[in-house]
C-alpha cells in the first residue's frame, strides 16, 4: 500500500543524500520525493511516497528517525492529511487549441506558455485529477510532461514540529 511520509530535518548540505541512501540500503523503493525548506530557514522538509506494507513503513520510519539529521517523521494518512502534486505538460495543440483550452478550464489548469502550435498547461491537485487530465490530453499530443513529487501536510492544527518537540523532550526525559 502507498503511503506518503513527511520528514522534517536539519538544513544542511548532505542531509537528502543520507535520507536516500537509507532507502537504497535497505531495498525501499522511492517512488516520488520532494524536498523543500520551510518557514524556518533551518529546517526542511522531504516528503516521501513509498509502497509496502505496515512492517515495512514501520521498518522506515524507525530507520529515518535513527539518522541524526532527521527531526521528525510523520506518516500522511490520506483521511487525515492534504497532499497535492503538480505537472507541466506541453501539448501539439494547433488547430485543436480551442477544445485543449476547454479542457484546462474543466480541470482548473493553467496556460502558462501559448505558442501558435504549443500549450504548456500547469495543474496542480491529487494524483488522480493529474493522471485524469494527462489521460484526457493523449488523443492531443503531449510533446513533454513533468510531474513534481507529492507535497502534502497534516490537517487540523496539528504541526511535523509538534513531533520534533515532544521527541527531544523524550530525549531529555531519559
Amino acid at each position: 500500500m502507498k503511503q506518503v511520509l513527511s520528514i522534517l530535518v536539519q538544513n544542511q548540505p548532505g542531509v537528502l543524500v543520507r535520507v536516500v541512501s537509507m532507502f537504497s540500503r535497505r531495498g525501499f523503493n522511492i517512488d516520488s520525493l520532494t524536498v523543500g525548506t520551510t518557514q524556518v530557514p533551518e529546517y526542511s522538509r522531504i516528503t516521501v511516497v513509498v509502497y509496502g506494507n505496515e512492517a515495512i513503513i514501520t521498518q522506515v520510519v524507525k530507520q529515518l528517525s535513527k539518522l541524526v539529521e532527521v527531526l521528525a517523521v510523520r506518516i500522511l494518512l490520506p483521511e487525515g492529511s492534504v497532499t497535492r502534486g503538480m505537472a507541466l505538460i506541453k501539448i501539439n495543440a494547433g488547430e485543436r487549441r480551442t477544445d485543449v483550452l476547454k479542457l484546462a478550464e474543466v480541470f482548473r489548469a493553467s496556460v502558462i506558455d501559448l505558442k501558435e502550435q504549443t500549450l504548456t498547461l500547469e495543474i496542480t491537485g491529487d494524483e488522480d485529477k493529474i493522471d485524469a487530465f494527462t489521460e484526457v490530453l493523449q488523443p492531443y499530443g503531449i510533446l513533454e510532461m513533468i510531474r513534481t513529487g507529492l507535497v502534502g501536510l497534516a490537517r487540523g492544527t496539528t504541526t511535523i514540529y509538534e513531533d520534533k518537540a515532544s521527541e527531544e523532550c523524550e530525549k531529555w526525559v531519559l
